[in-house]
């Protein structure tokens, strides 16, 4: 297996912080967290998002805001 670059790390890091990759995957993750300071920013910026997130009390929508979030989730460009 190669080492990982920044954009492949971007594409695992929800997997990673669910602990969710295999063996060999997390070791390139740790490796390249180890020795990239923005790729260890940003998986720090993540993990802090979901303890916020988690911790917030839920929403409720209205149907109205409901269907518009749900509409520009769909229209959202890959």
């Amino acid at each position: 297996m190669t080492d990982l670059n920044c954009d492949e790390l971007v594409e695992l890091v929800t997997d990673y912080l669910d602990g969710a990759l295999d063996d060999e995957t997390e070791r390139r993750v740790s490796d390249h967290l180890a020795g990239c300071d923005g790729c260890t920013t940003y998986v720090d910026q993540i993990r802090q998002t979901i303890t916020t997130l988690g911790s917030s009390p839920p929403v409720e929508l209205t149907d109205v805001a409901r269907d518009a979030l749900l509409a520009a989730l769909r229209d959202a460009p890959d």
